[in-house]
């Protein structure tokens, strides 16, 4: 048997292993599910509560809350080299009334999730410990945003295992405005998120009065 047969024997055989290091569309341990139904479809995302605990039970805390409900995506950032590929960027946007607290950093470098193809990730301001109800879903490997050196990078803690084509033609939206890294970046006519529901496990939304709630069903004075 020749070196390069030997080889390719070799990748074979790790293919299957690689292929099951992702969670599927279905329960997996260690995984949580939830659902994002928008306005153009449903993406289904995994998130990773064994290697990424904080990040994966902040970001279920919103899906549980309802704090998901009725907000946008709202960003469109596509490759100058090439336009298919990119991240689109979704959640509570400015809203102060569906904001949790900011949540400790787990970077890349500690949870091994790295920003690969569709990848789930938080987005945050440009400062450590800040990520709250913002993320990111990625079209393409995005290197950059891996931890390395004293560069933090950003929060990575899940994958999307359904709804890929939703995801692409959020990214293909027009999009204009925004300003520093956003410019040119932000959905002319932002693509709602209808509901945001786990598939899998119990819901555990947190205690308190929600205030982005307060009036929505108030009757109009007659």
């Amino acid at each position: 048997m020749t070196f390069l047969v030997r080889l390719l024997v070799l990748l074979l055989g790790f293919a299957p292993v690689a292929a099951l290091a992702l969670p599927a569309n279905r329960p997996t341990p260690g995984f949580t599910r939830v659902a994002i139904d928008t306005s153009v479809g449903t993406i289904v995302v995994a998130v990773d509560q064994k290697r990424a605990p904080r990040t994966s039970a902040n970001f279920l805390t919103y899906v549980d809350d309802g704090r998901f409900d009725g907000v946008t995506f709202y960003r469109a950032a596509r490759r100058k080299s090439d336009p298919k590929y990119g991240l689109i960027q979704g959640g509570i946007d400015t809203d102060a009334r569906r904001s949790l607290p900011p949540i400790p950093h787990e970077p890349t470098t500690r949870t091994g999730i790295l920003h690969l193809d569709a990848t789930l990730s938080m987005a945050r301001p440009n400062r450590p410990d800040s990520a709250m109800g913002n993320f990111f879903i990625t079209i393409g490997p995005t290197p950059n945003m891996d931890a390395r050196g004293a560069y933090i990078g950003y929060a990575a803690f899940g994958h999307v295992v359904g709804g890929m084509d939703v995801v692409r033609k959020i990214l293909a939206v027009p999009t204009c405005c925004g300003s520093g890294p956003m410019r040119g970046q932000m959905i002319v006519k932002p693509i709602l998120i209808l509901r945001a529901k786990r598939l899998d496990g119990t819901p555990r939304p947190s205690r308190g009065v929600k205030p982005w709630l307060i009036g929505l069903n108030r009757k109009p004075a007659k």
